[in-house]
């Protein structure tokens, strides 16, 4: 059984490459045609495969629609929360999740530094959107087009000498973060307060959530903060691989 589950299940890659005929799915296969035509009636009787009048064989309609629903059924705040639960007990540092809504970064989660002093955020509450480091990473994975429009209409007040003063530094920063892969905000907001950030992909490879590390100047220094930067990165990855269904890497592996 499980072999013809596995057989099965190979033609849906194949006719991801274009439509197919009897003959093609039997050779990649390596298997009688009778046994690949027995195979493609079930996957059509299921919606799966779809037979057209050339007698070629295509993806079905529900296959989309079960992909479509899975993904809207998908939630990134469930699916990172362990992670980020790990990274901070591992490092003891506050951890943010966040996400992109209607023009704005909104936390969805957070895992609180076991240090006396503590950062002052909460769940569901906007960020500063043009100094944190999550915004950066959401926004600077906008099309151009869009995140030019949006930093011509922000504000960019100055919450300390180190904040974004206008939108052409910020679309610069958007450039920056968007090609290296992480962001930081060193002061930007508060002070005190240094945080770094990684992104958090779907399948398609577009930034579906960002998190990220945050921590006062009198419990670690920025260039302490940055040393953390790997181990962000690799819980990023590590969420995102699970949220678009891939297999964790062998040392990911329990």
């Amino acid at each position: 059984m499980s072999q013809t589950v596995d057989r099965a299940l190979s033609i849906l890659p194949l006719l991801a490459e274009g439509p197919a005929d009897l003959g093609q799915v039997a050779d990649r296969l390596g298997v009688h045609k009778s046994t690949a035509l027995r195979l493609l009636r079930t996957l059509h009787e299921h919606g799966l495969v779809h037979r057209q009048q050339d007698q070629r064989y295509r993806l079905g309609a529900r296959l989309f629609a079960l992909a479509q629903e899975a993904v809207e059924n998908l939630d990134v705040r469930e699916i990172a929360h362990p992670h980020l639960v790990a990274l901070n007990e591992q490092i003891g540092h506050t951890v943010h999740l966040a996400v992109y809504e209607e023009s704005e970064v909104l936390y969805i989660d957070k895992v609180e530094s076991r240090y006396p002093v503590r950062m002052y955020s909460r769940i569901g509450k906007p960020v500063a959107i043009t100094v944190a480091a999550v915004a950066k990473l959401l926004l600077a994975d906008l099309p151009e087009a869009e995140r030019r429009a949006l930093a011509e209409k922000l504000d960019f007040p100055m919450y300390t000498s180190r904040s974004i003063p206008n939108a052409g530094a910020f679309l610069k920063e958007l450039a920056t973060v968007r090609e290296q892969g992480w962001a930081t905000d060193l002061g930007g907001h508060e002070e005190s307060i240094n945080c770094i950030g990684a992104p958090i992909r779907g399948a398609d490879g577009r930034v579906v959530a960002a998190m990220s590390v945050s921590a006062p100047n009198v419990v670690v220094t920025a260039d302490e903060l940055l040393t953390l930067l790997p181990l962000v990165r690799r819980t990023a990855d590590a969420i995102s691989r699970e949220y678009s269904g891939q297999a964790p890497r062998q040392e990911e592996r329990p």
